[in-house]
């Protein structure tokens, strides 16, 4: 798939919050919104696009986390894209840019269980649970890559 990823810009909002919801309720909480909304106002660390074409069908970022390690912030397809490709190519991309920056030796993200696989196949390992950690029903799985054992 071909898909150019670039930095997120304020004006790209109104389609990264219709991204999110499209993707209520199975992969986020509505009470969600108001939070990822606000992130967008300025996005903490480094928030990317994905756009295949010329409209925006993914986005997502990293931070530094309180421990110093890289945390994935805000990840998401379009709902109608999924299984696309794009969500891999959004993965790499933030990893890589991760990896570049030789800052960070751990990733950190939280996600639900449905999407422990997807996370998995990169080489993150789930690290714990908390029951309803999202919103009731919607369980926050914490899952953990190391660089280390990475680079060479």
């Amino acid at each position: 798939m071909n898909a150019s990823v670039r930095p997120y810009l304020p004006t790209d909002k109104e389609a990264c919050l219709a991204l999110f919801d499209s993707n209520v309720p199975r992969y986020f909480d509505s009470s969600e919104r108001t939070g990822f909304a606000d992130f967008l106002d300025g996005p903490d660390g480094d928030y990317f696009v994905i756009e295949p074409g010329d409209k925006i069908c993914g986005c997502g970022g990293f931070a530094k986390g309180d421990r110093g390690q890289a945390h994935f912030t805000w990840g998401m397809v379009d709902n109608a894209r999924h299984g696309s490709g794009l969500g891999r190519i959004l993965a790499e991309y933030r990893l890589q840019a991760i990896e570049s920056s030789g800052q960070f030796q751990e990733v950190e993200l939280f996600t639900t269980p449905q999407i422990v696989p997807f996370f998995a196949k990169f080489g993150f390992e789930p690290e714990g649970v908390e029951k309803d950690g999202f919103a009731p029903g919607m369980d926050k799985v914490q899952m953990i890559k190391n660089l280390r054992n990475t680079q060479a």
